[in-house]
């Protein structure tokens, strides 16, 4: 799914699928021409009660509509955007696991290393080798990126015409430059801390999240916490957004829902005849760890 929605992100400017062309000053959607009819009013070829309309229903709806349902998903699922389908996501993940066979770490702020093992149980050895493979990557996806981007603004028949003839213009190639290095210094430094911190979608998405009791959430099997005894916290070292899966969900506001702790909780557990601790929760389970967050709180309020 990640793999698809990326070639959708790459793809969509090329077959105009979606994009703004700045030397037309107007969306085109599915092939079509999304304009809000200005042009027509000061023109005069429209009234201003039909210019009204086209903004109302060519503008202010689709937003509506889009962010609505964009807020909802998450309201009733979470950050199922970011975890699942978002492309900034999947560059996340990828440089995480080759950062992590280099140096041990998902990230170069990470505190300590991961342990020497994986969550089947097998052994496992950073390789510092695997530094040739992260900085060409991280250099291929800002790179990427930046032309992507300005295949949203320009016709990208021009953009990767220009670029096959080594033809780009002076706007053109100070904005890939300037881009590409904007990303690159992202992809190597502040992959996940983006996600936490200064992306806007995700943050609307985590609020809308936070504001449902019976949202679904990774729930963690408390009364079976002796099993955890024998693990090495895989489900806290596996997490893209370093986070503690095990924790209330108001320490987990920047979850995006990738499922990755569940999976690896299952890998530990194998020979657990009861199974993982972690698992998906819902509904009324899900409210019970909204009400454990409600006690944690009154408690920490109490001591304090």
């Amino acid at each position: 799914m990640q793999a698809g929605f990326f070639l959708l992100f790459v793809l969509a400017p090329v077959f105009d699928l979606f994009r703004l062309d700045l030397n037309l000053k107007h969306f085109i959607l599915l092939g079509y021409n999304w304009t809000l009819g200005l042009d027509d009013l000061l023109a005069g070829r429209i009234s201003t009660q039909a210019a009204a309309l086209n903004l109302v229903w060519r503008g202010f709806l689709p937003l509506v509509l889009i962010g609505g349902v964009v807020i909802y998903v998450a309201w009733r699922w979470g950050r199922l955007y970011c975890g699942w389908v978002c492309p900034h996501f999947s560059v996340v993940e990828t440089i995480n696991q080759v950062m992590h066979r280099a140096i041990g770490k998902q990230s170069l702020w990470d505190v300590k290393l991961i342990p020497n093992r994986q969550p089947d149980g097998s052994p496992f050895q950073p390789d510092t080798r695997w530094w040739w493979l992260i900085l060409p990557l991280a250099a291929g996806f800002a790179a990427l990126w930046s032309v992507v981007l300005l295949t949203y603004l320009l016709p990208p028949a021009e953009i990767y015409g220009n670029l096959c003839r080594v033809a780009l213009t002076r706007n053109q190639t100070i904005f890939l430059l300037a881009a590409a290095l904007a990303f690159l210094i992202e992809f190597l430094f502040a992959r996940h801390l983006f996600c936490r911190y200064a992306c806007a979608v995700g943050l609307f998405q985590s609020l809308a999240w936070m504001g449902n009791k019976r949202a679904m959430v990774v729930g963690f099997a408390r009364h079976r916490a002796a099993d955890c005894a024998s693990c090495y916290s895989a489900c806290d070292h596996v997490c893209p957004m370093r986070l503690k899966p095990r924790n209330v969900k108001r320490l987990m506001f920047a979850c995006v829902q990738c499922g990755q702790c569940i999976d690896t909780c299952s890998q530990v557990q194998t020979a657990n005849q009861q199974g993982a601790l972690l698992h998906w929760v819902h509904e009324a389970q899900a409210a019970s760890e909204a009400a454990l967050d409600a006690r944690q709180a009154r408690g920490q309020q109490s001591c304090s």
